[in-house]
């Protein structure tokens, strides 16, 4: 599984050229290194899965994450690529795309997001949970069990996607 936390909040003009080149390492160079330092070990073996952990907002964008937006649905485009290159050799190349996820990280882009409306935490987690059919954010163990799927042999024919994981929220496809 190649996952990495996130870049701050930002909109798309706010992120200034060092804001974007930490988001470029921390979400794409270093996916994609790591990648190809073990994708060759798992062809030459003949067996691989490789799961990148990216967002919903690769397929709906959430405008105060510019550079996770712009940079996961970069990582989205290669693990496309990777896929196509490598599954005659046994490899999957998949993404799971978390919506709002119980972590650490939501509580901070939600803090921020009721800083600067002036509003209390809580009316911005309920706001943001009402946009979720289930009614809730998701449990991290949920995203933990598409990816053991996604990493078993139970998956060998699921290659070259995005699993949405977010309760129904995400309205693209």
């Amino acid at each position: 599984m190649l996952n990495a936390g996130g870049p701050p909040p930002g909109r798309i003009l706010t992120v200034d050229d060092d804001g974007w080149q930490r988001a470029f390492d921390l979400l794409l160079r270093g996916p994609l290194r790591l990648a190809r330092a073990t994708l060759p070990a798992m062809a030459a073996r003949g067996f691989g899965r490789v799961v990148f952990v990216t967002s919903t907002a690769v397929r709906q964008p959430q405008p105060d994450l510019a550079a996770s937006t712009v940079l996961r649905a970069a990582v989205t485009s290669a693990a496309k690529l990777l896929s196509r290159e490598y599954a005659d050799r046994g490899i999957t190349v998949n993404c799971v795309a978390p919506g709002p996820t119980a972590t650490g990280r939501r509580r901070d882009v939600l803090t921020a997001r009721a800083e600067r409306a002036g509003i209390p935490y809580e009316e911005i987690d309920a706001a943001d949970v009402s946009t979720v059919p289930a009614g809730r954010a998701g449990r991290p163990e949920e995203i933990g069990e598409v990816i053991a799927f996604l990493a078993s042999a139970a998956a060998s024919y699921v290659n070259g996607t995005v699993l949405t994981v977010d309760g129904g929220r995400t309205e693209t496809p």
